[in-house]
């Protein structure tokens, strides 16, 4: 059965890390990297109007594969409560939308950001950042919220599989 797993939360916060280990145990569940998927579909650019046509163009991936029954795991920040929301309505299925909250204190994912734009970005190096110099916007309601601060990959991983078991998906 298809769905689409939307992870958003801020950069280092884990959304890639589960998506990948969720692989492990859900087949064919298409991965769509929002830092992999910049490089060769979206602007290169962080400006609020680049981030919607990024988050729309994955938005648009997603509805393909799911129309095509993929399973599909999506790891983008998507900061803006307005990019999730259209997210939804271009996916256009409530039913197997699945918006979660990949939760980390900003603290924690400086830490473990082993790329080092968090430094950048309070250098000033990088505009735009998420968190630092741009906002993210925690989804008020989200379907699942997973705490990457609190809980191993493993028990974040296992909530999701619960969750997805508990709609028979």
């Amino acid at each position: 059965m298809a769905f689409v797993l939307w992870m958003t939360g801020l950069p280092s916060s884990g959304k890639t890390t589960i998506i990948r280990k969720l692989a492990e145990n859900i087949k064919n569940l298409a991965i769509l990297d929002g830092d992999e998927l910049r490089e060769w579909l979206s602007p290169k650019n962080f400006s609020r109007k680049g981030r919607d046509e990024h988050n729309r163009r994955v938005a648009h991936i997603a509805k393909i594969l799911l129309e095509h029954n993929v399973p599909v795991g999506v790891s983008l920040i998507s900061p803006y409560l307005e990019n999730r929301e259209t997210a939804k309505k271009i996916i256009n299925n409530n039913k197997k939308f699945f918006e979660v909250h990949v939760k980390c204190s900003l603290e924690k994912c400086e830490e473990r950001d082993v790329k080092g734009l968090y430094k950048k970005a309070r250098n000033n190096e990088i505009e735009n950042f998420t968190g630092v110099n741009d906002p993210y916007e925690e989804p008020p309601n989200p379907d699942i919220l997973i705490d990457t601060e609190k809980y191993t990959t493993e028990e974040c991983v296992r909530k999701v599989l619960d969750f997805l078991k508990s709609k028979n998906l």
